[in-house]
């Protein structure tokens, strides 16, 4: 069972050629219905765009990204935006906060000072490590 010599290489290239366009095509729809429904745009409209790049698919995405590509990248960057400031502000107050180890810090601190004794010291540590 020779099953190389039936497939030349390229054969093998073109299919791989089409893989990577059918590939792209299912991605590019995807993100096109995607922002189809995060548009702010009425019930109707997103019915009509949906039927039109399902009945005629080339036609219909290339025509929605001829008509609002800008607005797709524009809402695209935005959304990234808000993504970054909100993980921006996420990880300030974490950081703000110390985390346990800025806890077991300041309980060592309390314990050498003498306002807690060893076994508070030990349930704080164990707080903050939970």
């Amino acid at each position: 069972m020779v099953l190389a010599a039936d497939y030349p290489f390229m054969d093998v290239f073109w299919t791989m050629i089409l893989f990577f366009f059918w590939v792209a095509w299912i991605w590019m729809l995807i993100t096109i219905f995607s922002d189809v429904f995060r548009r702010d745009i009425s019930g109707w409209a997103i019915a009509a765009w949906c039927l039109f790049v399902l009945v005629l698919p080339f036609l219909g995405a290339f025509v929605y990204l001829i008509a609002d590509g800008k607005g797709m990248a524009e809402r695209r960057v935005r959304d990234v935006q808000v993504s970054q400031a909100n993980l921006d502000q996420h990880i300030r107050t974490v950081a703000a906060d110390g985390g346990s180890a800025s806890e077991i810090e300041r309980a060592k601190q309390l314990l050498e000072s003498g306002t807690i004794n060893q076994a508070e010291f030990e349930r704080l540590k164990a707080k903050a490590l939970a």
